[in-house]
């Protein structure tokens, strides 16, 4: 019987030269094609490491940002609420010196008010004494056509006069 093939010293030369030649042909492919994909792959692998350790970084930095930013914010709003009370405080005390002004100047009116009533008192007393003197002279003036001597004038006018001045001025 005849085999398929012969297993002779030519096919296990050639067999084993082609087993050399794939190992080659496979460190040979490994060198020149699969290095080079691994230290790509190895490289993109650490950048992206390194890309994922800067945005971590990144966003720590901006949380600590945001946190100083929320302090100032209230420290901002706080400083406006000051800002505001104090405003505040200035618009009561104007607003009260404003009300004492208009009462003090409401107590210069009723006084100067007062003093203008006094001066008119005074010159209405004196309209009223020169009306009684009118008065007293006519009298007098009478009293001289019935033959009244001037003493008796003098004390009627004096008489009269202090009559209507006393309930004059009293009124």
């Amino acid at each position: 019987m005849e085999r398929l093939f012969d297993l002779d010293f030519q096919l296990l030369h050639d067999s084993f030269l082609t087993l050399i030649a794939v190992f080659v042909l496979v460190l040979v492919a490994s060198n020149l094609l699969f290095n080079p994909v691994r230290e790509f792959l190895k490289k993109r692998q650490e950048k992206i490491k390194a890309e994922l350790d800067a945005a971590r970084e990144d966003k720590e930095s901006a949380e600590v940002l945001k946190g100083e930013y929320e302090t100032k914010l209230k420290e901002v709003n706080n400083e406006a609420e000051l800002i505001l009370a104090e405003a505040r405080k200035k618009a009561v005390a104007n607003q009260n010196q404003i009300i004492e002004e208009a009462k003090q100047e409401a107590q210069r009116i009723i006084a100067h008010a007062k003093a203008e009533a006094e001066l008119e008192k005074e010159k209405a007393k004196d309209d009223v004494r020169k009306e009684m003197i009118e008065i007293a002279s006519m009298m007098a003036g009478k009293v001289v056509s019935a033959s009244i001597d001037t003493r008796i004038q003098d004390s009627l006018v004096e008489e009269t006069l202090k009559e209507m001045g006393e309930s004059t001025w009293l009124s």
